[in-house]
């Protein structure tokens, strides 16, 4: 087996575009796509440096995000965040649309949403939905073949933001308008947005409180009573969640994981990831090793 520093990344490269993508795989034809630097490893589990979106039109897929395994049917969709780690398991008599899009090509809004509904799973569309979605993809694909056009670019990114946004505003159907979130809920969102950026370096429910000027008491209240669960138990998932990644994917030693993910005492570290997965980390990292 090669060594492994970091998990893999695959990267935009020249032949999806110019920071998007459009494309359509079947069972059949899957083996064509593997010819593109970009999707030739993508049943071995990676990120991408770009947003992904899945349209299952017919048949089945599945998919593993960070260790949980889906099965998206047809008239579904799905978006996976660029830090998520995933890999194809199988396609099954399947045919699905996907679209790839960069940081600097999607519009700012919809990059804010996109954190906000991170992570996503498979949505089932209504048949009105769908049909929408997919006259919009069509679109789209006409526009990436049609290289020509002087405002080719323009138009594709226009197009492709479209299909984006149309997918945020299905997730959002889903979820609770901004302006109708509780005190608690407003606090826990922002709290969350805090540990994602800040997991590495922010171990302490007083150093997130300090942050949105609340005292550590009553964070700890909304989170609770929001999620069911603890400002610390939060704080170490999102750890634990990220060291899982690094042992599955990275050949890099407990040590230097625990060091990587802001911990200069390795042997807490390593009792903390026994008490919170069950197991220790060597043990996690032989049992779900490819």
């Amino acid at each position: 087996m090669p060594t492994k520093s970091s998990i893999p990344v695959n990267p935009m490269t020249a032949e999806l575009g110019e920071g998007i993508f459009v494309g359509r795989i079947t069972t059949e034809d899957f083996h064509l796509y593997e010819q593109f630097e970009g999707f030739d490893n993508i049943k071995q589990s990676h990120r991408d440096e770009y947003h992904l979106f899945f349209l299952q039109e017919k048949g089945t897929t599945s998919i593993e995000i960070d260790f949980k395994k889906h099965t998206i049917k047809p008239l579904s969709v799905i978006f996976i965040h660029q830090n998520q780690v995933h890999r194809i398991l199988s396609f099954k008599d399947a045919t699905v649309s996907i679209w790839a899009i960069s940081d600097e090509n999607l519009n700012p809004e919809y990059l804010k949403l996109l954190e906000d509904i991170s992570p996503a799973k498979p949505s089932i569309l209504k048949k009105e939905k769908f049909s929408v979605i997919s006259e919009a993809l069509s679109l789209c694909t006409k526009l990436s073949e049609r290289k020509d056009e002087k405002l080719y670019h323009s138009l594709l990114n226009g197009s492709c933001n479209t299909l984006v946004g149309l997918v945020i505003s299905q997730y959002l159907v889903q979820s609770k308008p901004l302006d109708k979130l509780s005190r608690f809920e407003i606090v826990t969102k922002a709290f969350k947005e805090l540990l994602e950026r800040n997991f590495v370096t922010a171990k302490s429910p007083t150093e997130y409180a300090q942050q949105l000027n609340i005292s550590s008491p009553y964070l700890n209240e909304c989170v609770k009573k929001t999620t069911g669960y603890s400002v610390s138990h939060h704080i170490q998932q999102r750890v634990i969640l990220e060291a899982k990644r690094l042992l599955y994917h990275s050949d890099k030693s407990v040590k230097e994981i625990a060091t990587a993910l802001g911990y200069d005492d390795y042997p807490y570290f390593s009792r903390l990831f026994t008490k919170v997965v069950g197991m220790s980390a060597l043990v996690f990292r032989n049992k779900n090793r490819d």
